[in-house]
Parts: structure tokens; sequence; C-alpha cells
């Protein structure tokens, strides 16, 4: 049995994610999207709400179970015995960084294997700064991330309010 872990802060989970984890479902005997919970980057969504939003979202997906994990990626796969790490790729500066990361990981435990799958068209514009940018603005989402995804990122805004500090805005706003 292979298992892969897709790993990724999720915040908020959305199609591209989606996309990428059931692709990799198709190839591999299990597939464990593991939710980072201590990245170096601020998050409008809780570990737990992460973890929730994401199992949500897989819910009858029979062969892809959600956790949440931290540390070292590689340490994770050794001790849940994983064989791949999945990264998705979006545009042509993703592939430096994910290149660098796949190398520091081989040579961490070169047991592990990197396979990058590629986005399809439709997903290459999309993360998840883009989505909390575009809620955060009350934007359409809906065709970014399911309807849950959707109502729990309209409720945090609602929370936070108007002046909220979390999302950073880009041109969106201009």
């Amino acid at each position: 049995m292979i298992r892969a872990v897709f790993p990724g802060t999720f915040d908020p989970i959305h199609y591209g994610h989606i996309d990428i984890a059931r692709r990799a479902a198709r190839l591999f005997d299990e597939v464990v999207i593991a939710v980072y919970d201590r990245p170096l980057k601020t998050l409008l969504f809780t570990p737990d709400e992460r973890i929730q939003l994401t199992r949500e979202a897989f819910k009858d997906d029979k062969n892809i179970n959600v956790t949440g994990y931290s540390g070292l990626t590689v340490e994770f796969c050794k001790r849940i015995g994983a064989q791949v790490i999945v990264r998705g790729l979006r545009v042509f500066s993703d592939f430096e960084y994910e290149f660098r990361m796949a190398l520091a990981n081989n040579r961490l435990a070169p047991e592990i294997e990197v396979v990058a799958l590629i986005t399809h068209e439709e997903h290459t514009f999309l993360s998840g700064a883009t989505v909390r940018e575009i809620a955060s603005l009350d934007g359409d989402v809906s065709s970014l991330v399911p309807p849950h995804v959707e109502a729990a990122l309209r409720q945090r805004f609602h929370e936070l309010g108007k002046e909220q500090q979390i999302v950073p805005t880009s041109s969106l706003r201009d």
C-alpha cells in the first residue's frame, strides 16, 4: 500500500487543493491531507478549524484522510508510514520553491519521494491568500471554495469587522 501525504496550511481549503488531493487519490492507495499547525504566516483559521473545514471537503472521499501535524513534514511521513509527499504546482515561481524543498526533504529522508502535480489551468491563480483577500473585501468566493468554506469565511470576516488586520490587501482593492 502506498500512502501519500499532501501537506499544507489549508487556510482555507480551496478548489485548487481539492483538485490536487483528488488527483493524488487516483494515484495512491491513501492520501493523508496533513494540516500544518504552526506556519510562518498569519492564519485566518485555527488549526482545528482548518482541519474541520478540510475534513468536510473530503467527507465522501474514501481514500483521503485529514489530520493535523507539526514539525518536519518528512518526520510526520515517517511516523505514519508514508512513502510520498504530494505537492501542487500552479505557476513557474512555485517550481523553484518546491524544487528546493524537495531537495531538502530528500537530504533529510531519501526514502520519501516527492511528487508534484501541476494544477489544472482554471486553478493557476488560486491561493489561500487570494481567497482570503477576496473574502475580506466581501467578494464572491463561491467559485473558489466549497459552500461550507465560503460560509466560514463570511462568518470569520463578520466577526473580525471591516478594520481587520489579518489579511493584507494587494491590488484587488485598487
